[in-house]
């Protein structure tokens, strides 16, 4: 009887691992029980389902993939420093696509602590407050939760055509998600901190999950 084992490492703070275990006789592995992870490993390429309690709305608690514009490092940020990023997937409720990709998300850096000497780790604490959607503006409360690489645009040459608007940049087109950033944790807040006494930087392109703290009507 042979054993295949598949191990993905969730966060440098905490070393989980989840092993999943097939057998001749067990085609369909069961995974073991996993711990809520601070950084996850995989982010979507496809468009996601939003809650339909209430239409025309993001409700509190959805979270949503947004791709960072510029760089940002505990290094040289500054509070109050304004960025944006623009959402990975469409948003679809009920069928009809509530926040297309592409949608410029807007966010502030509400704290920095810089690398120390001594046993001291940088750390950001990014908020968002701005959701620009099909030209209107609107007010939200998100924070990060989660933090991935990605390495754009995926290799095999899909580009989006110029008709398509930015709706139509999803899937197999925006992708390239190399999964967790090595050496971050996100707590609470939103704070991310680096955990080798260094400066965290999150490169351009870098793909942050965000929590909707309160609903947003999107008009």
């Amino acid at each position: 009887m042979k054993a295949m084992f598949k191990v993905r490492a969730l966060s440098l703070a905490t070393a989980v691992a989840t092993v999943a275990c097939a057998s001749s006789g067990n085609p369909s592995a069961t995974p073991q029980p996993q711990p809520t992870s601070q950084v996850g490993s995989q982010a979507p390429t496809s468009p996601t389902i939003i809650n339909d309690s209430a239409p025309g709305t993001i409700p509190a608690s959805q979270e949503l993939d947004v791709r960072l514009r510029t760089t940002l490092s505990s290094e040289t940020a500054t509070v109050e420093q304004r960025f944006e990023t623009s959402t990975v997937v469409d948003l679809v409720q009920n069928g009809r696509v509530l926040v297309p990709a592409g949608s410029v998300v807007r966010g502030v850096v509400s704290a920095v602590d810089k690398a120390g000497r001594i046993d001291r780790d940088g750390s950001l604490t990014l908020t968002f407050d701005r959701l620009n959607v099909n030209g209107r503006e609107h007010d939200i409360r998100g924070s990060a939760t989660q933090i991935f690489e990605s390495g754009g645009i995926r290799e095999e040459g899909t580009v989006a055509g110029v008709g398509a608007g930015v709706g139509g940049v999803v899937g197999g087109i925006i992708g390239g998600v190399k999964g967790a950033i090595l050496g971050a944790v996100i707590g609470a807040g939103g704070a991310i901190a680096a955990t080798d006494g260094k400066d965290i930087t999150l490169p351009a392109g870098s793909i942050i999950r965000v929590r909707v703290d309160s609903p947003v009507r999107i008009r």
